[in-house]
């Protein structure tokens, strides 16, 4: 899919689950740079980069050009448009080359209509939200079967009977396997991070950590992707003020005028030691963060970006309704009646 590092790392995901004999037939066609997204279980011999799938000035019909000029079927087809034809026949041409037997389309009903069209057989993923345009339901019912790499318990209560039968879920794909560290081994990490005057950590007031016996701050993570963070700083002032002695981590990109709202601000390569061992975790409802959250007791805030289809607040509500998350306004109001009674 030509949206995001995301569906490379779900794909990254699925290889893991073959057997290793397995992995080798395993191609991935995605339209990312090589340097975009370090793949850790498939090879580069296995992966197929396509042309980006972008607007053009010489289409000779816009995309979405209104009523009668648009097939019902499909989502986005501008007619025309050089890079989607080259696209196309890359996808074909892959599938002959390599004699794929089954396609796995993760998300895009434009592709999952070219092979239905080509009697190529393939499953398509779902991801959470309200998919119930015509487009999603063709593409739905023009698949084998259904992935939702979600666990059914965060199911949108509307999704209709013949998708949840169809569908094959597969909880939270989990990821590469990090090595756990020990608490105390995260809050000397912690510590380190506070004494390091590295120009990637940005420092906040006097921090002071237990030594080895007990924890004095309360540790709280903002996990943020490069997606919509600016949604999630905006918050970062009244966090600060409803939690004014807790120690604040930012980890992911931040805006420069919210720095200063933060203990430490950085860019880990491995979240899961924040996740484990803070006391509150804010993030947003991507599919790969709260994969890496679900699992832990770590209580959770959720910060749902704006998404087509209402992806990431159906999953939000749904976190909420199962008791796993709470929202931020339930936030805010249960941290103002702790201050109240303090």
């Amino acid at each position: 899919h030509h949206h995001g590092s995301g569906h490379c790392r779900q794909a990254d995901k699925l290889a893991a689950l073959l057997p290793v004999n397995l992995r080798k037939h395993f191609i991935v066609f995605t339209s990312l740079a090589a340097d975009t997204y370090p793949f850790t279980t498939v090879a580069e011999e296995q992966i197929v980069r396509l042309t980006p799938e972008d607007e053009r000035e010489d289409n000779v019909l816009l995309g979405r050009a209104g009523e009668y000029w648009q097939p019902e079927s499909l989502h986005y087809s501008p007619v025309g448009n050089s890079d989607i034809q080259t696209r196309s026949w890359q996808i074909i041409s892959g599938i002959k080359e390599y004699k794929i037997d089954l396609m796995i389309v993760d998300v895009s009903v434009e592709v999952a209509m070219l092979c239905r069209v080509a009697s190529v057989p393939y499953l398509y993923v779902r991801l959470a939200g309200i998919r119930d345009d015509t487009p999603h339901f063709n593409a739905f019912a023009g698949a084998l079967a259904l992935l939702a790499p979600y666990p059914k318990a965060l199911e949108a209560h509307k999704t209709k009977d013949w998708l949840k039968q169809k569908t094959l879920y597969l909880d939270f794909l989990a990821g590469e396997n990090s090595k756990p560290i020990h608490y105390y081994d995260f809050l000397a990490l912690l510590k380190n991070l506070l004494a390091d005057n590295d120009a990637n950590l940005s420092l906040n007031g006097k921090i002071d950590l237990a030594s080895n016996t007990e924890q004095k701050q309360k540790i709280i993570t903002v996990i943020k992707g490069y997606g919509g963070h600016e949604a999630i700083d905006d918050k970062l002032p009244e966090l600060r003020i409803l939690q004014p002695d807790a120690l604040i981590i930012s980890l992911g990109p931040i805006a420069k005028d919210k720095r200063s709202y933060v203990d430490i601000a950085m860019q880990v390569p491995d979240v899961s030691p924040f996740i484990a061992h803070s006391d509150l975790l804010i993030m947003a409802c991507g599919l790969n963060g709260i994969a890496q959250a679900y699992h832990h007791d770590t209580p959770l805030v959720v910060l749902p970006d704006q998404r087509p289809h209402r992806e990431q607040e159906v999953m939000a509500e749904a976190l909420i309704a199962q008791g796993r998350a709470m929202s931020w306004q339930h936030f805010v109001k249960e941290s103002k009646n702790s201050q109240s009674l303090e």
